[in-house]
């Protein structure tokens, strides 16, 4: 059976609990439910949402917003995926080095943005240093995970043939591992968009979303941008997990295919 149709499906169950979602919300404000100051009606927030979409000053922050999430994404990857490749093929280095890894990667990013406000003046460079330091983390336990995962009978024959370490690195194992490191860098990419945003927020600037959402707070009607531009960090979220998805179902639909065998 093909796997469009259960897609399909799912997309049209998720579209029609967002609706019914909606449909509620606005009955309940109709309805007096729920007081419009606290909660706007979802017809106003969906307007307000609606009209971001077209208004230059809501782009250029998203801009600013989507350049910090892709520089830090792309550092993170340039940096992770190699040492996480070296500390998968030491087993004693990575022996040494977990201790440390398990003591960094509960800590919080978002409560050390005070202290990358301190140690990066420029607003750009706290949010890649924030979105590197959160999205490293998924992006390198997959990749070390993806290396226990490698067939070793692949590896010990092309040993066998006289290949070295690293020709074994760049043809069975890195192949191997790279569904897992697609995997590490699209949990990574959701990471990246929430502390771009909570970096905004917290830290400032001039530019982002998180900044424009602090300017809209001041408007008379600061509520309903406040929640129209959330609305649409949501959106970019969604988006941005549906392409990394896609990515993956298309680079590698033989790792796919294999996981439904073995299930």
């Amino acid at each position: 059976m093909s796997g469009r149709p259960l897609l399909r499906n799912r997309v049209f169950c998720g579209a029609l609990g967002v609706t019914a979602l909606l449909l509620l919300a606005e009955a309940a404000g109709r309805a007096g439910l729920a007081d419009p100051d606290v909660l706007p009606l979802t017809s106003t927030i969906l307007t307000r949402t609606a009209e971001l979409a077209v208004e230059e000053e809501f782009l250029v922050n998203v801009a600013a917003t989507m350049l910090a999430w892709t520089l830090g994404l792309l550092l993170t990857v340039a940096v992770t995926v190699p040492l996480g490749l070296l500390l998968g093929s030491l087993p004693r280095l990575e022996a040494a080095v977990r201790p440390l890894i398990e003591f960094l990667r509960p800590i919080p990013s978002v409560a050390l943005i005070p202290l990358a406000i301190l140690l990066f003046p420029d607003r750009l460079d706290l949010k890649i240093a924030v979105i590197f330091y959160a999205s490293c983390w998924p992006i390198l336990i997959n990749t070390m995970y993806g290396l226990r995962d490698v067939d070793p009978v692949a590896k010990e024959t092309l040993r066998s043939f006289g290949f070295g370490p690293l020709a074994v690195l760049w043809r069975v194992s890195l192949p191997s591992t790279a569904p897992f490191i697609a995997t590490g860098v699209r949990l990574a990419g959701g990471i990246a968009l929430i502390l771009a945003v909570s970096a905004e927020l917290l830290a400032g600037g001039s530019d982002g979303i998180g900044a424009y959402v602090l300017k809209a707070g001041s408007s008379p009607d600061g509520l309903e941008l406040i929640i129209a531009a959330t609305v649409w960090a949501g959106i970019l979220g969604v988006v941005t997990n549906s392409l990394f998805i896609g990515a993956e179902r298309r680079l590698f639909r033989w790792h796919t295919a294999r996981a439904g065998v073995a299930g």
